[in-house]
């Protein structure tokens, strides 16, 4: 990911009009993903809806539609081109007008024949959003990064418990191979005593200013920025680049953090838990537009000395040991000594969650009610390791953290900073 030059108004109805192409027409993927090639009977479907239809929820519905376990019975999006077309994709697959559209999530959480809810809206929606979903009596399927700040992660988790519901975080590379290895390798000590893990994430965005100017027509402007704070409609702050304002996101910390650091917790066996420690610096952009980190290079350390760096660029996820490495990335593996790519594993080892599709598992999760490969409290986790690193850059100090408490060790400075006040009306429950 390079740094941005600046949209346009054009460039930004370009790429509207490319997202709303996607939508038109989605990869739709074939039953047998899911592990079923017939469509089951419409009692035994589980039924769908899906908030946020843009880029990201675009493509969870086009995998969803290629399931015969699934009925998609409504959309919801605040953008009506994105909610518009995602309804036509629906009707477009069962050959009917049934799929209802919404432009306020709350009508679709009201439905009692909705059994399962796919959210993949802007970060600062997921934590409420998810709560009502469970208060609704809804399994739900979040995107990544998980929550906007550590306190929304824990009330979440109180309430996917509370409601017993089964809650699947889109981090995907757990259900890919080359990950779900190399985690076997780390955790069954095939590289030694690991004493450092390296995570490699991409750059961040600058771009020059933009003007304040009138929100387009067919957008509900106040209901997209929800529990955020009231500021003027901006083109840059829409669509793909509200990653890069603290409001709504975290930058590249959260976005790709979420999923390396998830997979580095998972090799270390601190799904559960995190680091005691953590400083870092960034870099912030300097045209004035975007707000998070350009780049920038944090460092964590674990209770048992294992210490973690994170920094530029992409490069996936390094496990270092007395022994060895394994390095993992999307698409491929690199291990020293190459012969742990012929590992055969037996009985006596630990044995890593295992799932050949995320969507896929979400959906046998539902029917089982067993926890998903990526449950709730792991998403908040892995995410808590980004959001302690972005205060810490950003107080400019090291700092102690405590897992267990999920807080901040003697800093009332660096705990204010694990919640954000909502906008009216919104509240955390």
């Amino acid at each position: 990911m390079g740094r941005g030059s600046g949209l346009t108004r054009r460039q930004f109805l370009r790429g509207a009009a490319v997202g709303a192409g996607m939508l038109a027409m989605p990869t739709i993927v074939p039953a047998s993903v899911f592990g079923s090639a017939r469509r089951k009977a419409p009692s035994d479907r589980i039924t769908m809806g899906f908030i946020g239809v843009g880029s990201m929820g675009s493509g969870h519905l086009g995998t969803f539609l290629g399931s015969g376990d699934v009925q998609v019975l409504a959309v919801c999006d605040v953008y009506a081109p994105h909610r518009d077309r995602a309804k036509k994709a629906v009707d477009q697959r069962y050959g009917n007008s049934d799929c209802a559209a919404y432009t306020d999530f709350r009508h679709l959480l009201d439905r009692k024949d909705i059994d399962a809810v796919v959210i993949s809206t802007p970060d600062h929606w997921h934590a409420l959003m998810g709560i009502m979903a469970c208060e609704s009596g809804k399994d739900v399927y979040c995107e990544k990064p998980l929550t906007l700040f550590i306190d929304e992660g824990k009330a979440l988790v109180r309430a996917v418990r509370r409601y017993g519901r089964v809650f699947q975080v889109g981090s995907q590379q757990r259900s890919d191979y080359y990950f779900w290895l190399a985690c076997m390798l780390v955790r069954n000590g095939k590289i030694g005593k690991v004493h450092t893990v390296r995570v490699n994430l991409p750059y961040g965005p600058d771009m020059d200013p933009q003007p304040d100017v009138e929100p387009p027509p067919d957008l509900d402007w106040n209901l997209y920025l929800g529990p955020a704070p009231w500021v003027p409609f901006n083109y840059a702050r829409f669509l793909w680049n509200f990653r890069w304002f603290w409001d709504y996101s975290g930058g590249t910390m959260t976005d790709w953090g979420h999923h390396h650091f998830d997979i580095a917790q998972w090799g270390l066996g601190m799904d559960l838990s995190g680091p005691v420690s953590v400083e870092g610096k960034g870099v912030p952009p300097v045209k004035g537009m975007c707000e998070t980190y350009v780049s920038f290079e944090v460092h964590y350390e674990y209770a048992n000395g294992v210490r973690m760096i994170a920094t530029n660029p992409e490069r996936g996820v390094r496990f270092e040991g007395t022994d060895g490495y394994v390095h993992v990335w999307r698409g491929g593996i690199d291990v020293n000594p190459k012969e742990l790519l012929q590992t055969a594993w037996d009985a006596d080892d630990v044995q890593l969650y295992r799932s050949g599709s995320h969507h896929g598992n979400w959906l046998e999760c539902i029917r089982t009610r067993k926890k998903p490969i990526c449950d709730v409290e792991v998403g908040h986790r892995s995410v808590s390791v980004a959001h302690i690193g972005n205060i810490a850059m950003r107080l400019g100090r090291k700092l102690r953290w405590d897992p267990v408490q999920e807080q901040f060790v003697g800093d009332p400075e660096a705990n204010r900073w694990l919640r954000r006040p909502y906008r009216a009306p919104w509240y955390l429950r």
